[in-house]
């Protein structure tokens, strides 16, 4: 079991590895540059992670853990479905996604993501897609929406356009702009029945 200032060091890592990558982009950065940016030297940061493409693995299963949790508990409240949908999505794409949106590196970064971390991104796929499928299948339940195909099917299609949109933005304005219209076309297609 981790220590709690271990936690800390490597919550503090992976934040700063974050920022170096957005900067210098995966191919550029050295562990050196994350060493310096998380106020370590090498060696301690060797003592946390084995290389980049671990850290890189860290920062993606931290994004699908934390998407996990704030898209669950977005996805309880108490709101009209266009608003909940509108905030279950910009919480699924959360700090980490915006920060690869601002970088001049983000799809560098993504693609770096596709090659390295497919398995972890392949489950945290899965993982949110279940949680959105649970929320169609209970708000039908309660007749607050009407589910056009199976919520599988529903929440696999919810998946595949946020991936869009987050692969096809240019900033983080315009990311959030169409995060809005498609929150309202979904929850407009799902009660329209």
């Amino acid at each position: 079991m981790m220590h709690d200032s271990n936690v800390s060091k490597r919550d503090a890592i992976l934040r700063s590895a974050l920022q170096v990558f957005a900067t210098y982009g995966f191919r550029k950065t050295s562990m050196n540059d994350i060493a310096d940016s998380a106020g370590m030297s090498r060696a301690a940061l060797y003592q946390h992670y084995r290389n980049k493409d671990d850290i890189f693995r860290s920062l993606t299963q931290l994004y699908y853990d934390t998407a996990a949790e704030d898209l669950s508990k977005a996805l309880s409240a108490e709101k009209p479905v266009p608003e909940l949908l509108q905030d279950a999505f910009e919480t699924q794409i959360g700090d980490m996604i915006e920060t690869l949106v601002r970088s001049p590196h983000g799809m560098e970064l993504l693609d770096t993501g596709e090659k390295t971390t497919a398995t972890i991104k392949q489950a945290g796929e899965d993982r949110l897609r279940e949680i959105y499928a649970q929320w169609l299948e209970r708000s039908a339940a309660e007749g607050r929406v009407t589910l056009p195909d199976a919520p599988e099917q529903v929440a696999d299609v919810i998946m595949v356009g946020l991936k869009g949109l987050k692969t096809t933005v240019n900033s983080v304005p315009q990311l959030r702009a169409r995060l809005a219209i498609f929150a309202t076309l979904v929850a407009g297609g799902l009660m329209a029945g």
